[in-house]
């Protein structure tokens, strides 16, 4: 059993690890504008698809890689965060919606407005606050009363995970993690080969972004779920994630983590309060994203120039943390993470995330040509 010692040495490895990765993931998005809300507007608006096909590119690799962790058995994919026997589907469409309308009101989801602040953005930092405020009302204040009275009472439940893998492979007698590995390389293969499919796609920016931001949601499955993981907890005498906000096996996400960070700064001195995965991924992306502004000379303060653009971004960030929490995640989260898992109730929210972006630029267009 380890000591009291060794699981504080070891949540500092944890937390450090977390920091290093997400940093590196700040970094990664600022130099290569990877971005959902960005792909689904150069669909959409331009018919250009390198953005959409990082996306892609990166999701096949988290897939496939948290398919290889549980087979492999340095995981168990039964602890995740996402996994759940109950298919959360109006949840994850509801709150899809409202986030994917509220990231282009915004301009960015929660991880791109992590990255605007670091390279200088007060816009983001506006539409930070909504969204941090916004998320935590719908974690423990009114939103969260709303929210447990109605479209979380909706859902259907199965015997076992409510993913792609154990549909599939209960059928078939598969084990859950071969399921996983077999599903997971099935799908993360025919996107990385639509991604792929183009060779004006093979660029080092695009390249990077793709397999950069896939592997790091890997790595942190594995930091999480493997290297934070302890059989018996000294304190407890049970199993135990190190450093885990929710007890569970975690990656990234921005929605949560936002409203944490700010409970962290505001009751810093609560003997009880911690520092988490979820807090220092986010202090690791804006410094990751900071670092690569003021290296590349890309650092720009940038403002409000009207109250409209103030208007959105609050709203937009509302929108944001109200629908994030709602749907169990954000682009990143329940759109890289969470799909990673193969877990149906991401695989809604990103369809609703998707759709709710697609009606908010719709909207913007029918406001500009109204306007001229």
């Amino acid at each position: 059993m380890p000591t009291p010692e060794d699981i504080a040495r070891l949540t500092s490895l944890v937390l450090l690890a977390t920091f290093a990765l997400s940093a590196l993931l700040g970094a990664i998005v600022h130099r290569t504008n990877f971005c959902t809300m960005g792909a689904i507007s150069d669909a959409l608006n331009m018919g250009h698809w390198d953005r959409m096909r990082q996306w892609a590119l990166a999701a096949g690799v988290a897939m496939i890689g948290f398919g290889a962790l549980a087979a492999w058995g340095a995981i168990r994919a039964q602890d995740a965060v996402y996994a759940s026997p109950r298919w959360m589907w109006l949840s994850a469409m509801v709150g899809g919606l409202l986030f994917g309308f509220g990231m282009v009101l915004a301009s960015g989801c929660g991880s791109k407005l992590l990255v605007r602040m670091g390279a200088g953005s007060l816009k983001a930092f506006v539409a930070f606050l909504a969204m941090a405020i916004s998320s935590y009302a719908t974690l423990r204040g009114i939103t969260a009363v709303w929210r447990d009275r109605t479209v979380d009472r909706v859902f259907t439940e199965f015997d076992g995970s409510a993913n792609v893998g154990n549909l599939l492979g209960t059928g078939l007698g598969w084990s859950p993690p071969m399921a996983l590995l077999i599903c997971g390389a099935v799908l993360g293969l025919a996107l990385i080969g639509w991604a792929l499919y183009r060779r004006d796609f093979w660029q080092g920016r695009n390249l990077l972004a793709g397999f950069g931001v896939g592997s790091i949601i890997v790595a942190m499955w594995w930091v999480s779920g493997h290297l934070g993981y302890v059989a018996e907890h000294p304190a407890t005498l049970e199993p135990a994630y190190l450093a885990s906000r929710t007890g569970r096996m975690e990656a990234l996400t921005f929605t949560s983590p936002m409203a944490y960070t700010i409970d962290w700064l505001m009751f810093f001195s609560d003997a009880n309060q911690r520092l988490s995965i979820a807090v220092v991924s986010v202090f690791g992306v804006l410094v990751g994203a900071a670092a690569h502004a003021l290296f590349t000379r890309r650092f720009r303060w940038d403002g409000f120039k009207t109250t409209e653009d103030l208007a959105n971004h609050l709203i937009g960030g509302t929108l944001m943390g109200i629908g994030g929490v709602t749907a169990l995640g954000c682009t990143i989260g329940q759109g890289l993470s969470g799909i990673s898992t193969l877990s149906l109730t991401s695989f809604t929210a990103v369809a609703s995330i998707i759709a709710g972006a697609v009606l908010a630029l719709k909207y913007q267009y029918w406001r500009l040509s109204r306007d001229v």
